[in-house]
């Protein structure tokens, strides 16, 4: 498959190309044989689950990490210090969870049907976290997964 896109992208078909829910091994094992490495790779962080080693290893081969469910779907916007955050901010939870992972440097993909709920999704791109704040988000590492974990489960 990855072949394929190679080739697609080769062929100026496609602009760029990455994956999903690939563990540092999985990225390993592409780069022994992949001609063009992934610019994206699709996976699940939020402050409560930072895979903050695959992030790095990201970061550090040119991998940009695409955040999907960066809400921890909406499981946890009643956490104490995310309100806090919020309320200091004058935003909502759900923004200060996006304005988290921007200010790591992920894309964030927040899935809402309702309109008024993407407007605010959107501005979450102007919420500046303070040092102080960043660090409190970073302490909330618990490895909750809010769904099945491709990324440490799946054979290499």
């Amino acid at each position: 498959t990855w072949t394929a896109l190679e080739n697609y992208k080769e062929k100026g078909v496609l602009k760029h190309i990455g994956v999903s829910n690939f563990g540092q091994k999985h990225l390993e094992k592409l780069f022994e044989t992949a001609r063009i490495r992934p610019c994206v790779n699709q996976i699940e962080v939020h402050p409560f689950l930072q895979r903050r080693d695959l992030v790095a290893f990201c970061h550090k081969n040119d991998i940009i990490v695409e955040a999907y469910s960066p809400l921890a779907k909406a499981r946890k916007l009643h956490d104490q210090t995310v309100v806090g955050i919020a309320l200091q901010h004058g935003v909502t939870p759900a923004q200060v969870l996006l304005a988290w992972s921007l200010a790591k440097g992920m894309v964030c993909l927040p899935k809402s049907a309702k309109p008024e709920r993407q407007r605010e999704n959107l501005a979450a791109a102007h919420v500046v976290l303070s040092d102080e704040d960043i660090k409190a988000l970073d302490g909330l590492d618990e490895h909750f997964l809010t769904g099945w974990d491709p990324v440490e489960n799946d054979p290499v």
